[in-house]
């Protein structure tokens, strides 16, 4: 016996994901979420009154085995703590999301010198690879004890967001400016060390996906221009996921806003998938599914309006629209999400729509056939 989201389900968890990836049919379609952060959505499942965020990662884990086939590693409440990093940068923590109060430094300059320290770091630290696999391993096998059958979806990252985001995206745009060569040889180098890491712990036992999160555009579209992203973006994440299909694992690709453009550079780039999508942005799966099936698409439930401010059947309705008019659940290829996370602001009533709108909408030739499996 396997362990069930729905007393229907005929699939084990693993084995829906492993066929949505490959677009093969499922039985329904898989469900997808990172659910750290909403407190509500922790106490209506765990049956815990929880005071603000004194919830524990067990509770999070106890909330990703009942409503998920497919989650992203748990992560403990931030705290509101102040921190200062070893560099300099002073963190304000807000419970759930984090942000830069201040920077040790105020101009290009100070950033150039900061990003080659960071390069002679990176440089001066071999990776020992029996070290790194030991504990990835180590601590995605804890991961796993914890959240029972669910599939996690680790990160992989290239270190491009890593520098704007410390710099802050203006100052990176003085930085960069001047010091594009500065930037080149960091991303070779962060590159590098990704890529060797990647050898030393994938493992497609652990898992068959892992998520390159890179967010690179706004509401309308990339914030970088073609020549950056072709110069700083598309090779590094090509030698990603070429690392990762060493190993036989896919690769969705992340980031916020409308990145449409950039959806046929990143095919090219190998990348399996795709995550997020913000329908406020023009992100809308229907269209994306149906104009691209051949990928997994990811995601597309409003997290912002729908989420936070509509009701529990607007959101089923919404689901049922996901699903049957991207034919999901005889081609497979889509897992159900928000597009923002399982923020705070989200109603738990929501987030349960959500969910039961994926088992009211099964694929009923798959349960006809295999119905002594559900039984």
């Amino acid at each position: 016996m396997f362990e069930k989201i729905f007393p229907t389900d005929v699939l084990p968890k693993r084995q829906r994901v492993e066929a949505t990836l490959s677009l093969q049919p499922v039985d329904r379609v898989g469900i997808l979420e990172q659910l750290s952060y909403n407190p509500d959505v922790i106490a209506m499942y765990t049956g815990k009154a929880i005071d603000g965020f004194e919830y524990t990662v067990d509770d999070i884990c106890d909330v990703i085995r009942k409503t998920t086939d497919l989650a992203m590693p748990p992560c403990d409440p931030k705290g509101t703590s102040r921190e200062t990093t070893e560099d300099g940068f002073v963190i304000q923590n807000d419970n759930w999301t984090s942000w830069c109060a201040s920077r040790p430094f105020s101009d290009a300059i100070g950033a150039r010198d900061w990003l080659l320290a960071q390069i002679k770091k990176l440089n001066e630290a071999p990776l020992d690879p029996d070290l790194v696999r030991r504990e990835h391993h180590e601590s995605m096998k804890r991961l796993q004890e914890k959240i029972g059958e669910t599939v996690l979806l680790d990160f992989s990252f290239t270190g491009m967001c890593f520098v704007f985001d410390r710099m802050g995206l203006e100052l990176f745009t003085y930085f960069y400016e001047d010091y594009p060569e500065v930037m080149d040889e960091f991303m070779e180098v962060s590159v590098e060390k990704e890529r060797q890491r990647i050898h030393a712990v994938a493992d497609r036992n652990l898992s068959p996906v892992i998520l390159i999160p890179e967010d690179f555009s706004a509401k309308h579209g990339p914030i970088f221009s073609p020549g950056f992203l072709d110069r700083h973006h598309r090779g590094p994440i090509a030698k990603l996921v070429d690392a990762w299909h060493e190993h036989g694992i896919k690769v969705l690709f992340h980031s916020d806003g409308n990145y449409k453009i950039a959806i046929p550079d990143l095919l090219e780039c190998g990348v399996d998938g795709f995550y997020c999508l913000e329908p406020g942005c023009g992100m809308d799966i229907v269209e994306l599914k149906n104009q691209y099936p051949n990928v997994t698409w990811s995601g597309g439930v409003d997290g912002v309006d729908l989420m936070e401010r509509g009701t529990p059947e607007q959101v089923k309705k919404t689901v049922r629209r996901h699903i049957d008019q991207t034919n999901a659940l005889q081609s497979g290829g889509m897992f159900v999400a928000t597009s923002s996370e399982v923020n705070p602001p989200i109603q738990a009533e929501n987030f349960h729509a959500m969910v039961e709108a994926v088992g009211e909408t099964r694929n009923t030739d798959y349960f006809i056939q295999n119905q002594h499996v559900a039984t």
